[in-house]
């Protein structure tokens, strides 16, 4: 059972909510809340997995109380407003869903919640996974590390290309964000744009690597992480 906490400054959205909520068997509603103030508090008296929240409330918006956890739950946002959608996938919330919803669609986001929720508990220390998901399109993708060719920084998004498709997936996020993500030993950062999957480079110059016939630029700074790498001079 996810141990939820829905919050909303509208009496008849949150009891609208409230009563979704108690419609998914998996959930367990532990608290509601009609600001971000109340929200805190109930989060000090009670252990949460995941919070249902809206954006407009008085004193402190959704957003700005998402960002003001040091230990965050899950996050499901439900609001009137679309605009604040890439915000809200910025804090790497689980869904983002737009007033008035059907019940459906409140259930394909508790069960990407549910899916996320068991992914984190049954991973265990000893067992280093072999994939991880991002934000594409207000959905969670998985991507495999194995698949991944290289990671191209394109100004406040990067494209991971892979091996599987050849649309790269378009993400909002930065290259060092997702950099964090992925395994040291498999992946290496070149540029300030690009990060590489090692088992894919073919061929190193001083000022360039390839993959296959594809040659990309080396930055200064990470030359010696190169060198390392090779165990040569550049």
């Amino acid at each position: 059972m996810l141990k939820c906490l829905a919050v909303d400054d509208e009496p008849l959205a949150l009891h609208l909510l409230t009563d979704y909520i108690r419609k998914v068997p998996f959930l367990d509603l532990v608290a509601t809340a009609g600001d971000a103030f109340e929200a805190a508090k109930a989060l000090q008296e009670k252990s949460v997995d995941l919070i249902f929240i809206d954006i407009q409330m008085p004193g402190l918006t959704g957003l700005q109380f998402i960002q003001s956890l040091a230990k965050r739950p899950m996050v499901i946002i439900i609001t009137a407003y679309k605009k604040f959608a890439p915000e809200g996938f910025d804090l790497d919330v689980v869904d983002y869903l737009v007033k008035p919803m059907g019940l459906d669609r409140f259930m394909k986001a508790c069960n990407k919640a549910q899916e996320l929720y068991e992914l984190r508990t049954t991973k265990t220390p000893a067992a280093d996974p072999e994939f991880f998901f991002v934000n594409v399109d207000y959905s969670l993708v998985k991507v495999i590390f194995n698949d991944i060719i290289r990671i191209e920084g394109s100004g406040d998004y990067v494209k991971i290309h892979l091996k599987s498709t050849p649309k790269p997936l378009l993400v909002r996020t930065s290259a060092k964000t997702l950099e964090s993500e992925l395994p040291a030993d498999r992946f290496i950062r070149i540029h300030k744009s690009y990060i590489v999957a090692i088992a894919g480079i073919t061929a190193v110059r001083k000022n360039s690597i390839f993959i296959g016939e594809l040659e990309l630029p080396v930055g200064e700074t990470y030359r010696d992480a190169l060198r390392q790498l090779t165990g040569r001079d550049l």
